[in-house]
């Protein structure tokens, strides 16, 4: 499998201002990873541990202090169209419709009215909001925004798809629903995923690996492979093999070994 996605010794500091003083903090500290053409990576772990940072560098919205991205072997020097960027809330503008938010990539490309048209509806489409279209976000449900979002992201069909915590703030039905949404898109597309986010089992059922980061600063501590077979249609299924259960309790075990609090229990842990 080939690299889609290179992060090479890639830190990050960032200066603070107290007043007149001046304070550095180190956020992400040499960290390294490839993912594959077609891969599913998460990126989990404590708070602090610089996840979110780590996609925006990825992105091109924040530049690393030392060390290199390269996505498609190019190295990223900013936002590019190879590179499309799932929220954790939609950021959809509410003057838009759902057609009009998922068509404006396009229009800042600069493709024809006609042209954008067409390809919004498709990914409309693809998420399953196809007669949603005229609907302004005010009329969508939280979970209808994010597959808005969703749908902008894909319409400028970006080799690399980002999200960060994209369903963090959805309730448990609407979020098991868009995990399978994701692995049904990943399926049709083989688009290579990148996301960051703290639920361990939805790291598990949508990832091909799972990297776990430790704070302060952000480091790689230990990448996870999830032998679970594809495609992942079941989501309750999957739930119930083995390898999904010992899998999980892995990355929890290596991930409570970093917590402040050693007190935690599984019966106690928070996703």
């Amino acid at each position: 499998m080939d690299d889609r996605v290179l992060v090479e010794h890639v830190s990050k500091t960032f200066t603070l201002r107290r007043g007149r003083a001046q304070e550095e903090v180190r956020a992400l500290d040499d960290v390294s990873f490839a993912v594959g053409d077609g891969e599913i990576v998460a990126l989990t772990g404590l708070s602090g541990c610089g996840k979110t940072t780590l996609l925006r560098i990825i992105m091109g919205l924040e530049t690393a202090s030392a060390g290199r991205v390269a996505v498609g072997g190019r190295d990223v020097t900013g936002c590019g169209h190879d590179r499309g960027l799932v929220f954790q809330h939609a950021e959809l503008m509410p003057w838009r419709t759902a057609l009009g938010n998922v068509e404006f990539g396009l229009e800042v490309q600069g493709v024809s009215k006609q042209e954008r048209r067409r390809i919004a509806m498709e990914k409309l489409d693809l998420v399953g909001l196809a007669k949603s279209a005229d609907r302004r976000p005010a009329q969508l449900s939280g979970g209808m925004k994010q597959r808005v979002g969703l749908a902008r992201a894909l319409s400028i069909d970006p080799q690399v798809l980002l999200m960060d915590e994209p369903f963090g703030a959805l309730d448990a039905h609407t979020r098991e629903a868009l995990q399978l949404e994701v692995l049904r898109i990943h399926q049709e597309t083989g688009k290579t995923i990148i996301f960051v986010t703290h639920d361990l089992d939805e790291a598990v059922l949508l990832a091909d690996r799972v990297v776990l980061m430790s704070p302060h600063p952000g480091r790689v501590q230990q990448i996870f492979d999830v032998p679970l077979p594809r495609p992942r249609g079941d989501s309750v299924e999957l739930r119930r093999r083995p390898e999904f259960a010992e899998t999980r309790y892995e990355i929890w075990q290596a991930l409570m070994a970093n917590s402040p609090d050693k007190a935690h229990s599984p019966q106690k842990e928070a996703a």
